[in-house]
């Protein structure tokens, strides 16, 4: 939604509903009724599926101008994924009967729609092949690439090497639930990882030391 005009924010303000969400809270959850979609405007939502079994998978971590709530953007189903707040959060929630009409009269909001939904099925359609194709190790390097392209911050170092540190910090468990495996095969791999140079720790953000070393961890 970053790219709506100034006309198309004034119409979203005006037909959306303004929610705080406190870190740790739901903001919606899956199989009850949806309606609707919410658009973030600050902190971040985290979109996963637990299953019957108590398994639970991460889709992705969303940011502002990123929407949540999908697939079914105009409502009338119940939600596939649950969204919950991993950081305080601000976020529009506009109803699937208003979000109809405004797609139907301002075609920019539409095409915005349009991207959203894109880039969801290219998150959807990558989780679904890391976790059918890769290894564990190839999915994890896998995750943090993708985080290093939506989060990454290019950094020089003294020696002119070029770093990319990951602005978000991610827990080992928040990794870990976007791949399947436990906390503590993460926190062996991001060990090995580090004693090889690929990586380093600043805290709890994770900072890329060797981009194509990492990359190649995606073939293992």
């Amino acid at each position: 939604m970053e790219s709506l005009s100034e006309a198309e924010r004034r119409a979203l303000a005006i037909e959306s509903t303004s929610l705080r969400v406190r870190r740790g809270e739901l903001l919606f959850r899956q199989g009850t009724h949806h309606d609707g979609i919410y658009i973030i405007c600050s902190g971040r939502i985290r979109t996963f599926f637990v299953a019957p079994s108590g398994r639970e998978i991460t889709l992705a971590h969303w940011t502002p101008h990123h929407f949540v709530g999908g697939p079914e953007v105009f409502g009338h189903g119940t939600h596939q994924w649950s969204g919950v707040a991993t950081a305080e959060a601000e976020v529009l929630h506009l109803g699937g009967d208003r979000l109809r009409r405004m797609a139907r009269e301002l075609p920019g909001f539409a095409i915005a729609l349009i991207e959203g939904l894109v880039y969801k099925g290219r998150c959807f359609s990558s989780l679904v092949q890391m976790l059918g194709t890769q290894s564990a190790s190839a999915r994890l390097a896998h995750v943090l690439l993708g985080l290093s392209d939506l989060h990454g911050r290019t950094v020089r170092t003294a020696d002119c090497a070029t770093e990319v540190a990951i602005s978000q910090p991610f827990t080992h468990d928040q990794l870990a639930s976007m791949i399947g495996v436990t906390r503590q095969w993460v926190s062996t791999m991001l060990g090995k990882w580090r004693s090889e140079g690929i990586l380093r720790m600043e805290g709890r953000r994770i900072v890329i030391m060797d981009h194509a070393k990492l990359a190649a961890r995606c073939s293992d």
